[in-house]
């Protein structure tokens, strides 16, 4: 009797029409986890711009030390990427996956409790910043690399729209309870949020393919005369198929093998490229809109809650252009789809600062819909350059990526409070963004289309 192959066809029949019920790849599983983890991390990003406010008007703090909160929370969150995706390798991505989502958890809970500056540092910044760091879209690039030989592009377009879908759950109610009883009870419901998961990442999250005796989803079986031989043919799917898993990487520091990657991919002209653009595309969406939009339009006369409604509807169009993305980045060259869209939201901030009133203008709805569809649609293309150019090593070089994305909405989201503090409104940090995402754009484009030829393939 002949085994079952990947989704449960009798080897050998590929491509033979069958009566049978296909089972369920465990990927698919492991992705529906992943995807619920995203979700359940993603509470905080939707919480400092509907917080701000409060908080001002509880504690007296400017919006300077908010945005400084929000900077570290930032930079840590960019910076533990690439360590994670190391400490995935290492130590498999339950474990890291759990203890991310009880450190969200635990420094949401915690600010319910600040009366001092310094607190806030600690609890919005350093505490959740690990804990979202340890969950960032690196997470996403190493399930669709350890799990997935195909479809990856989708995969990741999935899960990075997890992110959005958390966005689009928490916001919402964020504010409603930001109203009434208080920011306090919004805390409250970021901690659940994150704890809640916790359960289903222990029991359904596996940490690799090998874990439950299959190959990665769309991955050919060795023929019987390579394994007779010893020698297996490389997994299909692309350079970087053959990602470590916790089980056969031979790396005993993770924090080690992350800068190893680190040291490799700086040699590389196209690591910068995508360091940069990222770095502008953490600017003017994490960094800026994210974390300044909702206390801008206040600034205008609009209710906290009209423009949380606003951001929601950017987190709905964020799902279906991130999943877009990712279809389109498995079959058009993602360095183009990379200069549209910083293209197209660039003209998004310029026009922004006419549209910003105490009501909502039909031309403000066509904004957050345009710029929802771009929000993280550069997450696929950026992805799949950082696998096809760096094989194995490209979901750490993809953390060191995203470190860059989240140092750049660090720096906006810190500027941006200054900005305000200074001149009493934003234009000018909206104006700046516009100018910088043209400048992504330029940089995308021009990177170069062979590197993945010239570049020698790292293997850790």
């Amino acid at each position: 009797m002949t085994a079952p192959d990947l989704t449960g066809t009798p080897a050998g029949t590929k491509g033979a029409p069958s009566g049978k019920r296909r089972r369920l790849h465990p990927a698919w599983i492991v992705a529906a986890v992943a995807f619920l983890a995203l979700v359940g991390a993603a509470g905080f990003r939707a919480a400092p711009g509907v917080l701000m406010v409060p908080l001002q008007h509880e504690f007296g703090w400017s919006t300077t030390v908010l945005s400084l909160a929000v900077s570290i929370n930032l930079v840590l969150f960019g910076l533990t990427a690439p360590f994670a995706a190391a400490l995935m390798e290492r130590f498999g991505i339950r474990k890291v996956t759990s203890l991310a989502l009880c450190l969200i958890g635990l420094g949401s809970a915690l600010t319910v409790f600040v009366n001092q500056s310094w607190q806030i540092l600690l609890t919005w910044g350093v505490l959740i910043g690990l804990g979202t760091g340890s969950m960032a879209l690196v997470f996403a690039a190493t399930i669709a690399n350890t799990w997935f030989a195909k479809n990856r592009g989708l995969v990741i377009g999935i899960l990075t729209a997890g992110s959005a879908a958390g966005q689009l759950v928490f916001l919402p109610f964020i504010a409603a309870l930001a109203q009434n009883p208080g920011w306090r009870g919004a805390s409250l419901l970021i901690a659940a949020g994150a704890l809640a998961v916790v359960p289903l990442v222990l029991r359904w999250l596996r940490n690799s393919p090998a874990d439950v005796g299959v190959l990665p989803y769309g991955a050919e079986e060795p023929n019987a005369e390579a394994a007779e031989a010893g020698t297996t043919p490389p997994l299909s799917g692309g350079a970087g198929a053959g990602v470590p898993s916790p089980a056969t990487s031979d790396s005993a520091n993770a924090a080690v093998r992350a800068l190893q990657v680190l040291k490799r991919a700086s040699k590389v002209r196209t690591f910068w490229a995508l360091a940069a653009g990222f770095a502008i595309c953490g600017a003017t969406t994490n960094g800026l809109i994210g974390t300044h939009f909702i206390p801008s339009a206040h600034d205008h006369g609009m209710p906290e809650t009209t423009a949380a409604g606003l951001l929601a509807v950017v987190g709905i169009f964020d799902i279906v252009g991130t999943i877009a993305s990712g279809w389109l980045t498995d079959r058009f060259n993602p360095k183009v789809l990379l200069a549209v869209y910083y293209q197209f939201r660039g003209i998004g901030l310029l026009v922004l600062p006419l549209l910003l009133g105490s009501s909502v203008e039909p031309s403000m709805i066509i904004f957050v819909v345009v710029y929802g569809l771009d929000w993280v649609a550069t997450v696929p293309p950026t992805a799949a350059i950082c696998r096809s150019v760096f094989g194995a090593d490209g979901s750490v070089v993809f953390g060191w990526v995203f470190a860059a994305h989240q140092l750049g909405a660090a720096a906006a989201a810190l500027a941006a409070g200054f900005i305000r503090d200074a001149t009493g409104h934003y234009n000018y940090a909206w104006l700046g963004a516009a100018a910088m995402c043209t400048v992504a754009a330029v940089i995308s484009a021009t990177i170069r289309k062979d590197a993945a030829k010239k570049v020698p393939v790292a293997v850790a």
